[in-house]
């Protein structure tokens, strides 16, 4: 209703998130919309299985009739390797091997395949089909080179998690992931890049409303990484120059305007649930995003 054009939900095995199977909450927001598109954000393809992975988004894509889309990573957090039986010393090699059966799956063809990760496929068939012919795949990149490369090599669209420091220390990657595309002979799709935020009348407010809660999570995560804790200081900084985009409308179009239009990406999602905020100050967040952030963004960098 308020023209936002993508929901994307995480997949997370901790008590500070509530969605482990983000394509079952997607199945539901399917059967009551009609337009937003419906994406994970991300799908840990690691501890998973391609095959399922590709049955259940291929199930949302036809329950929405043709609004799923799946963004495929190794993900932030490490709970789901042990949760479902795999080793953290394969960590490359899991996603290596899957990505590439992921990807042969994407032609709904009978595939053949062979590794090391799971048992071989011989000319197998796999349902259901999508209607369209092909599911919206992206690969979600955290900063590692290689993984730019590995995306521009499959020729799959490369969606950058940027949640903290200056977003234009990414540019080189945009770079790396277009010129592997070229060299690789394959297409270098729009780029995307999601970063955490949150939007309020003022500048204030966003700020007053954040800050407490999310210091909690990221102190929280941080004890388990040996970050120290957060100070309003370094949360202030982030604000004024790094990669959260909180406080008002304005404030919040004017920072992603010029990180997009620095960067030469062609979406941003705004993760909006960084901390347990109360509900009614996130829907008035996606209200403001949705009636003034994005159409001030589009004004900015089409002017």
């Amino acid at each position: 209703q308020l023209g936002v054009d993508v929901i994307a939900l995480g997949e997370h095995h901790r008590p500070e998130y509530s969605i482990s199977t983000p394509e079952t909450v997607l199945a539901a927001i399917a059967a009551r919309t009609d337009r937003i598109r419906l994406a994970s954000g991300v799908t840990v393809l690691s501890s998973d299985d391609p095959v399922r992975v590709f049955q259940r988004f291929a199930t949302v894509d036809a329950i929405s009739r043709g609004r799923a889309e799946v963004i495929l990573g190794r993900g932030s957090f490490t709970e789901s390797f042990p949760l479902f039986g795999y080793d953290l010393s394969d960590y490359d090699v899991l996603f290596e091997e899957k990505l590439e059966l992921f990807v042969r799956l994407l032609d709904e063809k009978p595939v053949s395949w062979t590794g090391t990760t799971r048992a071989a496929l011989d000319d197998v068939e796999v349902f259901p089909k999508t209607e369209s012919g092909r599911l919206p795949t992206w690969v979600g990149v955290g900063g590692s080179p290689q993984s730019v490369v590995r995306t521009a090599r499959y020729g799959l669209p490369l969606m950058l998690a940027i949640i903290g420091g200056n977003p234009q220390r990414f540019a080189p990657y945009v770079e790396l992931y277009q010129r592997a595309a070229d060299q690789l002979g394959t297409r270098a799709h729009p780029v995307g890049m999601h970063s955490p935020g949150f939007v309020a009348d003022s500048d204030e407010q966003a700020k007053e409303v954040f800050y407490p809660s999310y210091k909690v999570i990221r102190d929280r995560i941080g004890r388990q990484r040996g970050w120290p804790p957060l100070r309003q200081a370094e949360f202030d900084h982030e604000v004024a120059e790094g990669s959260l985009y909180v406080g008002s409308p304005e404030t919040v179009a004017r920072k992603i305007a010029l990180a997009a239009g620095g960067l030469g990406v062609g979406r941003f999602d705004l993760i909006y649930t960084a901390g347990a905020q109360p509900a009614s100050a996130r829907m008035r967040a996606v209200e403001l995003f949705g009636t003034k952030v994005m159409p001030l963004v589009r004004d900015i960098l089409e002017g």
